[in-house]
C-alpha cells in the first residue's frame, strides 16, 4: 500500500478531504463550505455544481499542501443520505440538490403512511417521511408531472459528483437502502415501489457494495493532482461510517453523533426494523447493517439559543476572545439537573426519530418568574439530550444487549455536553481519539476494500484510548423523574402539530 488515503465525507453544509498515512494517523484536512437555499419554510436546496466545485477545490488543495499526489492509495467516499437530484436523459439538471432537511412533499408523506407506508418501510428500512427520495419523487410526479416525465437518471450528491470522476452513474447501497427505494432483503431496487412512481431501475444508478472500486477518469485525476491508478473506494453513508470510525462495529456498541443534528446508531447483522417505524434500518456492507434514527436537532439548537436569547453571553466572550458557547456553558453548568422545572421539546426543525413530524414544533414548558436565561440554556441542552435518548429507548427494544456507547461530533468538546449525556442515559459514555468520524470510517472500509485489514473489527487498532464520563447516580435518577414527564409532555403536544402548522400559513 501507499503513504496515504483521504477520506472524502460530503456533508449537508461543508465537504471536508481529510488526510490519513497508512496506519490510520491523521495528518491534514481541507474543507470547502457551501449555503443551504431556504427561501420558504419549506425548500431546502444547494447547488450540485457548487458543491462539486469545492469538493475537487478541497481535494485539490490538500493534495497540493502535502505533495502527495502520487502517494494516494485511495479516496473513500462518505455522503450525507437522501439528496436528489434529477436528471434528463443526456444528464443535464432538471432541479437544484434536494436535501433531507427538504419539507414539500410531507403531504405525500402522511398519505403513504396512511396506506402503505408501513409496509414499504419494512421492505425498505427507510421510515415514509419528507427526507426520503422515495416521498420526494411521489411529490414531483403529482405535483410537476410535466418535469417528471423527463426523467433520465435520479442521483444524489455523491452519486453526481462519483460520475465526474469515473464517468459512472453508481450508487453503493448504503446510500440506496436510504432511499426507500431499495429492498433489504434482496439488495436490490424495491419492483413495487418502482411501479408506484412508474420508473425503472434503468433510470436509477447501478447499485454497487460499498467495497467496490472505481478507477478514476484521466482528465479528473489530473485536475486533482492525483496519480490516475489512484482508487475510488465508493464507500457509504455518513452515518453507518460514523460507526466504523468511533469503532462501534461489535454487537451491543452504540455511537452517537451530535453535530448540527444528530443520531444515535448500532450495527447489526441481519435487516431489521420497527413495528411502531421509530428507526432506520441501512445497509453497510452483506453482513453489517446499521439501525437507529436521526434527529434534525442538535447542536442547531444551541445555535438558535445564542442568536436569539444570549445577546449577553455574546458580548462577554467578544469582550474576553471566548467562544461564546463556553460562556453559555459555563452559565448553564451551575444549573440544578432537570433545570429546576423547565423542560424544552427542541423540535424547532420538525423533527425526524422518533417522531417522523416535519411539523413538529419546540417549546418551553415549565416556565416561572424564577426561571433565568441560564435555566433555559440548560434546558435547551437538556432536551436535545432527552430527544436522543427516546430515540435510545426505541433501539434498545431491538437489541439484546449494550456493551459500550461511544460520541462524536462537535458536542464531543464540551465537558458539560459529555457529562451531560452520561447521566441522561445513565451509562458510562465513550469519546473515542478519533478525527473526522465519517471520513476516518471510511478509510477504513477503504482498507478493507482493497484487503489491508481482514475484519471491520481490526478498526480497533487504529483508535486511541477513550476518554470516559461515568453517570452521576443522583442526577441519573433525576433525569429519570424528567423523562417521563418529558414523553408524556411531547405526546399530548402531538395533537396540536398540524394546526400549528396551519396557523403558521
Amino acid at each position: 500500500m501507499k503513504k496515504y488515503m483521504i477520506g472524502l465525507d460530503i456533508g449537508t453544509t461543508a465537504v471536508k478531504a481529510v488526510l490519513f498515512d497508512a496506519k490510520g494517523t491523521y495528518i491534514d484536512k481541507e474543507t470547502g463550505n457551501y449555503p443551504l437555499h431556504t427561501p420558504d419554510a419549506e425548500t431546502a436546496e444547494q447547488d450540485p455544481d457548487e458543491i462539486l466545485g469545492r469538493t475537487f477545490e478541497a481535494v485539490r488543495l490538500l493534495v497540493a499542501r502535502n505533495g502527495c499526489g502520487d502517494d494516494v492509495e485511495f479516496i473513500a467516499f462518505s455522503s450525507a443520505m437522501h439528496s436528489m437530484i434529477l436528471l434528463d436523459g443526456e444528464g443535464r439538471r432538471l432541479t437544484e440538490c434536494i436535501t433531507w432537511a427538504d419539507s414539500r412533499a410531507q403531504d405525500y408523506a402522511d398519505r403513504l403512511n396512511e396506506g402503505d407506508g408501513l409496509e414499504i418501510y419494512r421492505r425498505t428500512g427507510t421510515p415514509v417521511h419528507p427526507m426520503s427520495p422515495l416521498v420526494k419523487l411521489l411529490y414531483f410526479k403529482n405535483e410537476v408531472p410535466e418535469l417528471y416525465s423527463k426523467i433520465g437518471k435520479i442521483v444524489g450528491i455523491k452519486e453526481y459528483i462519483f460520475a465526474r470522476l469515473t464517468g459512472k452513474y453508481a450508487v453503493d447501497r448504503s446510500i440506496a437502502s436510504s432511499m426507500g427505494m431499495m429492498n433489504l432483503e434482496t439488495s436490490g431496487w424495491d419492483r413495487e415501489v418502482l411501479e408506484m412512481l412508474d420508473l425503472t431501475a434503468d433510470q436509477l444508478p447501478e447499485l454497487a457494495d460499498t467495497t467496490e472500486i472505481f478507477a478514476v477518469n484521466k482528465n479528473p485525476a489530473s485536475e486533482l493532482g492525483l496519480h490516475q491508478e489512484t482508487k475510488l473506494v465508493i464507500g457509504a453513508s455518513d452515518g453507518v461510517l460514523a460507526n466504523l470510525g468511533v469503532n462501534a462495529i461489535r454487537e451491543g456498541d452504540i455511537a452517537i453523533t451530535i453535530g448540527t443534528s444528530g443520531a444515535i446508531r448500532t450495527v447489526i447483522d441481519a435487516p431489521q426494523t420497527d413495528e411502531k417505524m421509530r428507526t432506520f434500518c441501512y445497509h453497510l456492507t452483506p453482513a453489517h447493517y446499521v439501525i437507529g434514527g436521526p434527529v434534525n436537532n442538535g447542536g442547531v439548537i444551541l445555535r438558535w439559543i445564542r442568536d436569539e436569547l444570549c445577546q449577553q453571553e455574546i458580548g462577554e466572550a467578544d469582550s474576553n476572545g471566548l467562544d461564546p458557547y463556553e460562556v453559555m456553558t459555563k452559565a448553564a453548568v451551575d444549573v440544578p439537573a432537570g433545570s429546576n422545572g423547565l423542560i424544552f421539546h427542541p423540535y424547532l426543525a420538525g423533527e425526524r426519530a422518533p417522531l417522523w413530524d416535519s411539523k413538529a414544533v419546540g417549546s418551553f414548558y415549565g416556565l416561572t418568574l424564577s426561571h433565568e436565561r441560564r435555566h433555559m440554556i440548560r434546558a435547551a441542552m437538556e432536551g436535545v439530550v432527552y430527544n436522543l435518548y427516546s430515540v435510545y429507548l426505541a433501539l434498545r427494544e431491538q437489541m439484546t444487549e449494550v456493551h459500550a456507547i461511544k460520541a462524536s461530533g462537535g458536542f464531543a468538546r464540551s465537558e458539560m455536553w459529555k457529562q451531560l449525556m452520561a447521566d441522561v442515559f445513565g451509562e458510562k459514555l465513550s469519546v473515542p481519539k478519533s478525527y473526522e468520524s465519517s471520513a476516518f470510517g471510511g478509510c477504513i472500509l477503504g482498507l478493507y476494500a482493497i484487503g489491508e485489514i481482514d475484519d471491520l473489527r481490526d478498526v480497533d487498532r487504529f483508535i486511541g484510548e477513550d476518554d470516559a464520563y461515568t453517570p452521576d447516580e443522583q442526577n441519573y435518577m433525576k433525569y429519570q423523574d424528567v423523562m417521563s414527564v418529558y414523553i408524556e409532555i411531547g405526546r399530548s403536544l402531538e395533537q396540536f402539530y398540524g394546526r400549528m402548522h396551519e396557523l403558521r400559513n
